[in-house]
């Protein structure tokens, strides 16, 4: 590589690091990568990061090796490869291969692998595919749901988290284990705050003997 593509290289990195776009709602939001193509002047024009690819906004953090940005005022986000990122705001981590984020809405896609973590509620759930929905504190997760919280272990096809009350709902052949009890059914909901447990249709399940 000449001097002259050297200078070139480093020159487009550093507008993309600085460069900022006034969008939804006057929220700023921050782009990185090693490279971008589209055109940035028109408000519903492509763009596409490619290469350590990050985008900050003023609650959502992403990483990825590929993002592409789209829609009115960069609306929709799509990142694709080594997805990570986080939700300061709600202090919720996350990973997954994609992610689709509609920062109007502030509602999150999550799929393959999706890891989340919340350190706010010391709970960490793995299902294949996570729907965020940050304005009402919801996760809708599906596929090999695997959630646990303290002494709590879930496991279903389909769980419905609120963050906020601490509610967890399970179906589809749910299961849930606190120490060495363990309650299978139908439904199964969960406090998380109290461990309170409800469970509906075709119950089951075993409960140890506590020691004096």
């Amino acid at each position: 590589m000449n001097k002259i593509h050297i200078l070139q290289h480093i020159f487009c990195r550093l507008v993309i690091t600085i460069f900022l776009i006034q969008s939804i709602s006057a929220e700023k939001i921050l782009f990185r990568a090693d490279s971008m193509t589209g055109n940035t002047g028109d408000a519903t024009s492509k763009a596409t990061l490619l290469g350590n690819a990050n985008i900050t906004t003023e609650t959502m953090e992403i990483f990825a090796d590929k993002i592409e940005l789209s829609g009115d005022n960069y609306r929709y986000v799509k990142a694709t490869g080594n997805v990570s990122g986080s939700n300061n705001e709600k202090k919720i981590d996350f990973t997954c291969g994609e992610l689709l984020y509609d920062r109007k809405n502030k509602y999150a896609t999550m799929q393959e692998s999706v890891h989340l973590v919340d350190k706010k509620n010391e709970t960490v759930a793995n299902a294949e595919l996570m729907d965020y929905d940050e304005n009402h504190d919801t996760v809708v997760m599906q596929i090999s749901v695997a959630m646990q919280q303290k002494d709590n272990i879930c496991s279903s096809s389909y769980a419905i988290y609120n963050t906020e009350s601490r509610l967890l709902f399970l179906s589809g052949n749910p299961q849930l284990t606190q120490g060495k009890d363990t309650f299978r059914a139908q439904d199964i909901t969960l406090n998380l705050d109290t461990n309170e447990v409800t469970l509906d249709g075709r119950v089951r399940g075993t409960v140890s003997s506590k020691d004096n």
